[in-house]
């Protein structure tokens, strides 16, 4: 029996290796806390939910800035003999929590929104519309500085998406204010209230859902495993893949991991060092996820057979 394990590449985002993002994050957390001191004072002046619902959603944007710093700390941390990944997982678990903070941000704009379509109190225009206008302008700050590396993994997505909601966010803000010096309609302000709720609600849980199942290990998104079962097969000498796992460790780290059956006679003529090299490179090259760091356990059939039924996956 033979164990093949690859790394591939370890200089490349792509090979799984995290960058560091954590000055711009510095800059966008710095950004945000100033939006929430201001838009709190705005919140108090003009007793607008619309402005009160953006300043829980800039105070949950620097919160989770503040969980994304300290994942992207954690993130550059090696591993070790006991953390063998090191912290690189830390980056979904923090998106994770944004998203579940975003969520109930938005589900409490909804419920109190509703509420105000019928009661709406009065709201001065005016002074909602230059802390709108003020919260407005931060955040296209910010999100000048983040948007660059919004797509790097998940802990900067959700860091960029907390800051893009929170500027529409703003212009809700400032659309109600308007709408409410031009016209009198007081309740522009709830239906912004309820417009943020709907941008925040949708993306949270799109967000929620895809750390989720990197945190379950489900197989990655656009890796078919019966797709990489059927081109293994294909492989001269090789007689069966059983156990065949993968998951995501982190953003740009999928792993794949599986028994390979090959004939007895590759144990004896040099063949199952050939199949394992097949292996790997039918991993990282076939297929729309190059996974790089796999793992195969090269076996003949007497070797599978003798595997207990209780830890044997078909």
């Amino acid at each position: 029996m033979g164990a093949g394990h690859g790394h591939g590449p370890v200089d490349t985002p792509q090979a799984g290796q995290p960058s560091d993002y954590r000055v711009k994050l510095w800059i966008a957390f710095g950004i945000t806390a100033a939006i929430v001191v201001t838009q709190a004072i705005g919140s108090i002046v003009t007793g607008s939910l619309a402005l009160l619902t953006d300043t829980a959603h800039a105070l949950t944007d620097a919160s989770g800035l503040l969980v994304a710093l300290v994942a992207a700390n954690l993130m550059m941390r090696p591993a070790n003999a006991r953390r063998t990944w090191g912290f690189r997982r830390i980056e979904v678990i923090a998106a994770f929590a944004q998203a579940a903070l975003l969520l109930v941000v938005g589900v409490y704009a909804a419920i109190e929104g509703i509420r105000r379509l019928f009661e709406p109190p009065e709201v001065p225009a005016l002074e909602l519309l230059v802390f709108g206008v003020v919260g407005l302008v931060a955040n296209i700050v910010a999100i000048a500085v983040l948007s660059s590396s919004r797509g790097a993994n998940f802990n900067m997505r959700a860091a960029f998406l907390e800051v893009l909601n929170d500027a529409l966010g703003s212009v809700g803000v400032i659309v109600a204010a308007i709408v409410i010096a031009t016209t009198g309609f007081a309740q522009a302000d709830a239906v912004a209230g309820l417009f943020i709720a709907a941008l925040i609600v949708p993306r949270a849980v799109k967000l929620m859902r895809e750390t989720a199942s990197v945190l379950m290990e489900f197989t990655p998104q656009g890796l078919d495993l019966d797709d990489v079962r059927a081109h293994i097969l294909r492989l001269e000498h090789v007689t069966d893949v059983h156990d065949l796992h993968a998951s995501t460790v982190a953003s740009g780290l999928p792993t794949i991991t599986a028994h390979v059956v090959v004939e007895d006679r590759c144990f004896t003529d040099g063949h199952a060092a050939e199949v394992l090299q097949e292996v790997r490179s039918c991993v990282a090259e076939h297929f729309e996820v190059s996974v790089l760091h796999s793992t195969f356990q090269i076996e003949n059939e007497h070797i599978r057979d003798e595997e207990p039924d209780s830890v044997r996956h078909d």
